[in-house]
């Protein structure tokens, strides 16, 4: 019989888990459970701060579903997310960086031409989002997906509306010279969800809950590493206090604001709109 110490339950269920079939699998739990005891031990954790933990977790499995992802926030407030995107993609200096996925991303927007208008009568400043995607070697890349969504003018993802069809996302290809245009309204900074798990958590501490204004891009292409990037506004509130540490410098553009008049998918606007321009460099895979 195995004596179950506070000494010996460590290596005890690190052994166990061992013997997973899969070597990295058990690399990974077995690591998992070593930190884990390692953090009861060193906070010298009470059964009712595990008991209250517990039931963090539980509620945030319950709220989560296929629109929010819940434990996906709790990964990006942790910094837990933007950890992982660095690790696994060291870019080179002269490629676009990568952030998070964030908790909104939807599959299945649908597809739209250049210049389309993901924005389909939302409310909002006109904003078109132009440039092209290229390599590290500056030659453009034709059918590149570029996969869009963001919030609305109030900060709000589709995912936490009642509603039935595509909002503020869709898809783009890149044309024969490399270029893009995405027409939408300009996004606002937002307060990440505070009405479950993870809200409840940031709001015991100074943590501010806020997120700058941005739009979401992730971009594929045959031959490339797949890249997911946000674009921020350049001059927004909290760029310097992202609750999800996504904010890079390479990442912030200019909405310059533009009269009515020509616009870049070779429209017109009766109404005064915003322009950002930025290139995309995709790093080839290795």
């Amino acid at each position: 019989m195995q004596l179950v110490t506070e000494d010996t339950i460590t290596d005890l269920a690190a052994a166990r888990w061992g013997t997973a079939k899969d070597p990295r699998t058990a690399e990974l739990l077995t690591a998992l459970v070593r930190h884990l005891h390692a953090f009861a031990r060193d906070v010298r954790l009470t059964e009712a701060e595990w008991m209250a933990a517990i039931g963090w977790l539980t509620r945030t499995g319950q709220i989560s579903d296929d629109k929010r992802e819940e434990f996906i926030l709790a990964s990006d407030v942790l910094g837990l997310s933007m950890l992982v995107v660095q690790m696994n993609h060291p870019f080179a200096p002269e490629a676009t960086p990568a952030t998070v996925l964030g908790p909104f991303h939807i599959d299945g927007s649908p597809e739209l031409d250049f210049g389309g208008d993901m924005s389909d009568g939302v409310p909002g400043t006109p904003l078109y989002v132009c440039g092209t995607v290229r390599g590290l070697d500056g030659e453009p890349f034709a059918g590149a997906l570029l996969d869009v969504w963001q919030a609305d003018a109030a900060g709000d993802y589709e995912a936490q509306l009642d509603v039935d069809e595509a909002r503020l996302r869709a898809k783009y290809l890149s044309r024969e010279d490399g270029s893009y245009c995405v027409r939408t309204i300009a996004p606002k900074g937002y307060a990440i969800p505070m009405d479950g798990p993870v809200g409840e958590l940031i709001a015991r501490t100074e943590i501010s809950h806020f997120r700058p204004a941005h739009v979401h891009f992730l971009l594929t292409a045959t031959g490339y590493e797949p890249l997911i990037t946000h674009l921020f506004r350049e001059g927004a509130q909290y760029l310097d206090s992202d609750v999800v540490f996504g904010t890079k410098e390479a990442l912030v553009v200019a909405f310059e604001p533009r009269d009515p008049g020509p616009t870049p998918d070779g429209g017109h606007s009766d109404v005064p709109w915003l322009e950002a321009r930025y290139d995309f460099v995709l790093q080839e895979t290795s």
